[in-house]
């Protein structure tokens, strides 16, 4: 099944991008069996090749976002480098960098530039804060992502200080985005001959994971509600929280207005909550106080038993609920490794078969292939050979630093 072709195979992606946001849209490619060039600075290479956890020479970063795909060194502020990233263009169907907005067009792999040599080309760039506002020159990272955009009140608490995540939202969101956006445009090129320029930022990729809960914030023209995800309306609410139950492991459940009493009752909670008050859930929506007594009641009594017994009482009630994970739980859950999400991949240079990513996908007839990330410059022969170039051009070619 592994051998079997990946539903991309045939096309071909060069980029000049680093980090995460710029890498992991065509990381996911190559897992779907394109055939993706990175183009690395000689001798230096992406400077994230040694960010995060070290295992001899592998970097759980660089591995996370560039497994799959070829590694091609070229100095790009040479004329012969140039030359030879246009020669790759023209056979390309991708082309993808994250660069500030501007210094592509400075350096040569700019849109109009390589549109010219390639005009169906899908061109995709990647900024920090978009291509047209005020802040479109600044650099931009995972954390202005996250700050800009919103998501920083989803991890804080009633009266707490917001904050970014310790996870690169921004970034992945953006990246998935990106591949979604390269897609469209592919399909649109291979259909018409005619390429495009595409282009998403960090701050527009967390402003769109916010969802409809921006919208209402919009509408309402006031911040949500915090502690706990209140919403609809007085007669018919909804609600998604997390309590923790007496060893301070945190759950979470989820209902419609209808279920709100048939889940209490089921958690032997409704007396309770009806001698204090609280036993409707509406009256959340109706002040701050309310919500605040009926949010305190529901932690109090959750926290009178193991989060083990509140799960699977809510499951049988048929209930929405699920422990909530740490990462370390995550990533060793039975439906995220039944499913594949995480995977493992032997390493024969270090002697160890570590945990990765696996694919978020399930395809019947062309499977994702799980690679790793390439060495630097581990594929200049290859590709330069398949451009032309003969054994003693592309020594030439190392001996000037051009590779």
């Amino acid at each position: 099944m592994a051998d079997r072709p990946g539903p991309l195979a045939g096309v071909k992606a060069v980029t000049c991008s680093t980090a995460q946001a710029g890498t992991v849209p065509y990381m996911l490619m190559a897992d779907l069996g394109a055939e993706v060039i990175k183009i690395e600075v000689p001798g230096i290479g992406d400077g994230s090749r040694t960010a995060g956890e070290l295992k001899g020479e592998i970097s759980s970063f660089f591995e996370t976002n560039n497994r799959g795909v070829k590694s091609l060194t070229l100095n790009l502020k040479s004329d012969e480098g140039r030359k030879i990233l246009h020669e790759l263009v023209m056979e390309a169907d991708i082309f993808g960098q994250n660069f500030r907005p501007g210094a592509a067009d400075k350096y040569g792999f700019g849109y109009e530039e390589l549109s010219k040599i390639n005009p169906a080309l899908v061109y995709v760039s990647i900024s920090g804060y978009g291509q047209l506002g005020p802040h479109a020159a600044l650099p931009g990272t995972d954390a202005v992502g996250q700050a800009l955009g919103g998501v920083a009140e989803a991890y804080a608490g009633p009266g707490e200080i917001m904050r970014t995540g310790v996870v690169s939202v921004a970034d992945e969101t953006c990246a998935i985005l990106a591949f979604g956006g390269l897609m469209a445009a592919l399909y649109h090129a291979k259909a018409t001959g005619v390429g495009q320029k595409v282009e998403t930022s960090l701050v527009g990729g967390i402003v769109r994971l916010m969802g409809w809960t921006m919208t209402t914030t919009m509408w309402r023209n006031t911040n949500p509600i915090t502690g706990a995800r209140i919403n609809g309306t007085r007669e018919r609410p909804g609600i998604a929280a997390t309590f923790n139950d007496r060893d301070g492991k945190p759950l979470v459940f989820q209902l419609a207005h209808q279920d709100w009493r048939p889940a209490m009752e089921a958690l032997g909670f409704l007396e309770t909550l009806a001698e204090r008050g609280v036993d409707d859930l509406g009256l959340a929506l109706v002040s701050e106080e309310m919500k605040e007594k009926i949010l305190s009641a529901l932690a109090e009594l959750f926290a009178t038993d193991s989060r083990a017994r509140w799960i699977e009482t809510l499951r049988a009630a048929d209930i929405v609920s699920a422990p909530v994970n740490t990462l370390l739980e995550a990533s060793n859950d039975p439906d995220v490794l039944a499913n594949g999400y995480i995977t493992e991949v032997e390493y024969p240079e270090i002697g160890e078969t570590l945990k990765v990513h696996g694919s978020p996908w399930q395809f019947s007839e062309t499977p994702a292939k799980i690679g790793v990330a390439p060495k630097l410059g581990e594929h200049n022969n290859d590709i330069l050979s398949g451009l032309g170039y003969t054994d003693a051009e592309i020594t030439a070619l190392s001996e000037k630093k051009i590779i």
